[in-house]
C-alpha cells in the first residue's frame, strides 16, 4: 500500500542533513556547554552557531534568540513573562479568537490571575482587521499577541500592519510564527514585532526544541530560575543536540525557502483543483490567496471529517481534522466557528498540508482514494443533500 503523509503542519520528518549534524553531540561532543573545559567549550561553540543560524532565518541578532523546549513554551513565556514584568503598568492583553491553544489557554490562565483579555473577532477568511485592534487598545494594554499563520486554516495575518498599530500606542507585540517559519519570509525588524515564537519540528528539525525572539530592550520576566543558561533568562542544561538540529534545519530552510514555497504552493493549488473537479459540495476555508503555501482546509458536505480521516488512514494517507494539538477533542474547531463555518460543515472538515517530500503522484493517489471515500460515506449518510447541510 502506498503511504502518503499530508500532515506537515502537525510535524515534519527530520531531514538527513539535520540528523547527521546532531548525532556527534550525542556520542562524541556531549560536553555540558556551561562547562569551562574543552568538550564543554566545543558544545558551546555548537550552540552559538545554531543561535546564529536561527537568528539569520528571521532577521534577528543572535543575542535576541532564546532557546526553549517548544513553541508552546515560547508562547507561555512571552505571555506570562510580559504580564509579570508590566503588571504595574496595566493588566490588559489583546489576542484573537483563532489563536493556537498555547496562547488561548495561557490567556485564560492569566484571566484567573486578575488580567483582562480581549479576544478580537476575525472576518470569514480569518483575518484580524488592524482597525479592530486599534479600537481595542486601552491605556492599560500591555501586550498584543496575534499569530502569523493560523495552524488550522492557513491564513496569513497582516502582522506588519497590526504591529504598527500596537507600536503607535506604545504596546508590545508578539506573534506566534510556528506555522510561518520556513514557509514564508520572516524579518522581525521589517515586521516590527517585539516577540516571536518558533519551533524546530515544523521545519524538518527535531521535536523538543523551540525558540523565542525577544527584541533587544523588551521587558520580559525570566521563564525558569536556576543556572545562568540563555543569558540567565531560562535556566536548565540546554538540549544541545536538539538545538544543533534546529540550527541546521534553519540553515536549510533559509537556503531553500523560495523553492520550498514554489513546490508546496504548486502542489497545494493542483490538489485543490483536483478536489474541485472530482468531488462535489466542497468548501475551502481560510484565505484563497494569503495562506500557508502547503495548507488546504476543506469542508466536505454531509459527512464527518473523522470518518474521512480514518478511511484515508486505512488507505495509507495521513491527514488531520484540525490542529494536531486538539485533534482528539470532540469540541468543534474554535477557528472554524470564529470564521462563521456552520456546525455541519465544521464536522466534515479535513486539513491537508503538503511539504518538501510530497509528490504529484502522492496527490493523484490521495484524490483517487478521497473520491472513493467521500462517495462511500455520502452513500451511508442519512442526511446527504438534505436541507440544512
Amino acid at each position: 500500500m502506498r503511504q502518503v503523509y499530508l500532515d506537515y503542519s502537525a510535524t515534519t520528518p527530520v531531514k538527513e542533513e539535520v540528523v547527521k549534524e546532531m548525532l556527534p553531540y550525542y556520542t562524541e561532543l556531549y560536553g555540558n556547554p556551561s562547562s569551562l573545559y574543552g568538550p564543554g567549550l566545543t558544545a558551546k561553540e555548537g550552540l552559538d552557531k545554531a543561535r546564529s543560524q536561527v537568528a539569520k532565518l528571521i532577521g534577528a541578532q543572535p543575542k535576541e534568540i532564546f532557546f526553549t523546549s517548544c513553541g508552546t513554551e515560547a508562547d507561555n513565556w512571552v505571555l506570562e513573562g510580559v504580564a509579570d514584568a508590566l503588571k504595574s503598568k496595566g493588566k490588559h492583553i489583546i489576542t484573537s479568537r483563532i489563536e493556537h491553544h498555547a496562547v488561548l489557554h495561557t490567556c485564560q490562565y492569566l484571566e484567573k490571575q486578575g488580567f483582562e483579555v480581549t479576544y478580537l473577532e476575525v472576518d470569514n477568511e480569518g483575518f484580524v482587521d488592524p482597525q479592530t485592534l486599534k479600537d481595542a487598545i486601552r491605556e492599560d494594554t500591555i501586550l498584543v499577541s496575534i499569530m502569523m499563520i493560523n495552524n488550522e486554516i492557513g491564513t496569513l495575518e497582516p502582522i506588519k500592519e497590526l504591529a504598527s498599530v500596537a507600536k503607535e500606542r506604545g504596546v508590545l507585540f508578539h506573534t506566534d510564527a510556528v506555522q510561518a517559519l520556513g514557509n514564508v519570509p520572516i524579518d522581525v525588524k521589517e515586521l516590527g514585532v517585539d516577540f516571536l515564537s518558533i519551533s524546530a519540528h515544523k521545519i524538518y528539525g527535531p521535536k523538543g526544541v523551540g525558540a523565542l525572539y525577544v527584541k533587544r530592550g523588551s521587558r520580559i520576566a525570566n521563564f525558569m530560575h536556576g543556572g545562568a543558561q540563555e543569558s540567565k533568562k531560562r535556566a536548565g542544561t540546554e538540549n544541545t543536540a536538539g538545538i544543533i538540529g534546529f540550527g541546521k534545519a534553519a540553515e536549510l530552510a533559509m537556503e531553500n525557502l523560495q523553492s520550498h514555497i514554489e513546490h508546496c504552493s504548486g502542489l497545494r493549488d493542483y490538489f485543490w483543483e483536483q478536489i474541485q473537479e472530482n468531488i462535489p459540495d466542497v468548501q475551502l476555508n481560510g484565505s484563497k490567496d494569503k495562506r500557508h503555501p502547503g495548507n488546504l482546509n476543506v469542508s466536505f458536505d454531509y459527512i464527518e471529517g473523522e470518518a474521512i480521516l480514518l478511511m484515508l488512514d486505512g488507505n495509507g494517507v495521513s491527514v488531520s481534522t484540525g490542529s494536531a494539538c486538539s485533534s482528539k477533542s470532540l469540541a468543534p474547531s474554535h477557528v472554524l466557528e470564529a470564521i462563521g463555518v456552520s456546525i455541519t460543515k465544521m464536522n466534515g472538515t479535513v486539513r491537508f498540508t503538503v511539504g518538501d517530500f510530497t509528490t504529484k503522484e502522492d496527490i493523484d493517489y490521495t484524490v483517487d482514494v478521497l473520491k472513493q471515500v467521500v462517495a462511500r460515506l455520502r452513500e451511508l449518510s442519512p442526511v446527504t443533500g438534505q436541507e440544512g447541510w
